[in-house]
């Protein structure tokens, strides 16, 4: 399985208000007031004139173990949401490659599970990092995607979309931050997405909660825990409400939850775990040891749930 090297995180400076974002999506007043009040959002970040080179880029700026590591990099995995980020015949993760002179990676992308993406990036890069001769080879994931058409910015009846980026190293035989389970669960009936039918999208929205539970549940389970064990839950940012319904399935203390970026960065695709990680560590609430977990979900619709050994 994966250990986590290192996680960096970039957020851009920019603070955009969710309500002018709903009036700019045509939404009343009301409306916006429920993601306000009840979801817990309040501000989203945004990298005026910035590309998604950049973004990627400056979150890799904080990889300290990065420095002197380049030439041990043996892949580059861009985990996203949108299928589509760029112009053919533009490729901005062989781009950011490039720029980094991490010159015997391979790189690609993977896209598959929406914005639970990038917890499947860093399962994938540890059994591709355990087929290595070198015990010592490193995976570096990319996430973070900007916001640049209408249906980007926010996920009808849910949340708002931020650029906040991450960028994680992964190795295969890390001392700390195993990877002790990894469950990801796809339900096809919703598999179109941001096209479902009114009918299928009421449907998913009713059970949402309860196939989050069961994915949490199961990565739990199979690292041979219980609830209990795990000190911090490190989510995906959709919105709060989510959460509070979800620790009182699990009568889990909603406290573990770190929610602090959900009102001033929204959800930021891929990233948000790993972003979560990172100010969770620099505000001093991530463990010294025991067990962490790290969730998201996907439309389409992916549920993922990974269980990590600090």
């Amino acid at each position: 399985m994966a250990s986590i090297e290192e996680i960096s995180s970039y957020l851009p400076e920019q603070r955009v208000p969710i309500r002018s974002i709903g009036e700019e999506m045509g939404l009343k007043s009301a409306q916006i007031k429920v993601f306000e009040r009840f979801f817990g959002l309040s501000h989203v970040r945004r990298e005026e004139g910035g590309t998604l080179n950049d973004l990627m880029l400056r979150s890799v700026a904080g990889l300290t173990r990065l420095q002197g590591a380049e030439d041990r990099v043996r892949y580059i995995v861009q985990a996203r949401t949108m299928h589509t980020v760029a112009p053919y015949p533009v490729n901005p993760v062989h781009e950011v490659r490039d720029a980094l002179g991490l010159t015997r990676a391979e790189a690609f992308t993977v896209s598959q599970h929406a914005c639970a993406s990038g917890l499947l990036a860093v399962d994938l890069c540890g059994r591709l990092l355990e087929a290595e001769q070198d015990p010592s080879a490193l995976a570096l994931v990319l996430t973070g995607e900007r916001t640049f058409t209408r249906a980007a910015r926010m996920l009808a009846r849910t949340t708002f979309n931020g650029e906040g980026a991450a960028a994680v190293l992964v190795g295969a035989r890390g001392p700390r931050d195993r990877v002790v389970s990894y469950v990801p669960r796809v339900h096809g009936r919703f598999s179109a997405a941001s096209a479902l039918t009114k009918e299928l999208f009421d449907e998913f929205q009713a059970v949402y909660v309860e196939l989050l539970v069961d994915v949490v549940r199961e990565a739990v389970e199979r690292a041979g825990l219980e609830m209990d064990d795990i000190s911090l839950v490190l989510p995906h940012n959709i919105n709060r409400i989510s959460w509070v319904r979800a620790c009182r399935i699990l009568e889990y203390s909603i406290e573990k939850v770190y929610l602090d970026n959900v009102p001033e960065l929204g959800h930021s695709f891929c990233a948000d775990p790993f972003i979560n990680y990172d100010s969770a560590k620099r505000s001093g609430k991530l463990p010294e040891s025991g067990y962490i977990l790290m969730a998201s979900v996907g439309m389409g619709a992916t549920f993922s749930a990974m269980v990590i050994s600090r």
